[in-house]
């Protein structure tokens, strides 16, 4: 019943990593934001945390280790059905390498629908534990990214040396 209560609770909480400050915010039991966050001053690290985002953080911790290429972790469900086929789409991606928004909206069963999946990509809360980084744009342009193309390329080049 304690667990039932607690999980009508948002937990946030922000720790440094690799790439930078990153925050993570959970509610119902599942992960619903990744945030790189550039701009905050490092003072607001975070608030009450939670078992789950702790675990967020230690799957990412390994992750950039480079002794992690998939999350296991509860997350938020998409808010349309076509999200939906995105993500998981975009998890299928294997580690260290990327796929084109055209070759996604193909490999979904929606041929022309790469601009759509675009958006999808720029609607993912949760960026590197859903790896919307691996989907570039036609002939390995970098396209966008919610963290900055910066951010992306260096995610892309991050995996692409614990491949090796």
């Amino acid at each position: 019943m304690f667990e039932s209560i607690l999980s009508n609770y948002s937990s946030f909480s922000c720790r440094r990593t690799p790439v930078g400050l990153i925050g993570i915010r959970a509610h119902g039991g599942a992960l619903t934001q990744l945030l790189f966050m550039h701009d905050e001053p490092a003072t607001a690290v975070s608030a009450p945390g939670s078992p789950l985002i702790d675990e967020a953080f230690r799957q990412l911790d390994a992750w950039f280790a480079g002794r992690l290429r998939e999350f296991s972790l509860p997350l938020v469900e998409p808010r349309t059905a076509f999200e939906r086929r995105v993500r998981q789409a975009m998890l299928r991606i294997p580690y260290g390498r990327t796929a084109s928004y055209g070759e996604l909206a193909a490999s979904i069963g929606s041929p022309g629908a790469a601009r759509a999946v675009g958006t999808a990509c720029a609607r993912n809360p949760l960026p590197v534990i859903v790896p919307c980084h691996r989907v570039v744009a036609v002939g390995g342009r970098i396209g966008g990214y919610r963290g900055g193309t910066e951010m992306k390329r260096r995610l892309l080049d991050f995996e692409c040396g614990n491949c090796l």
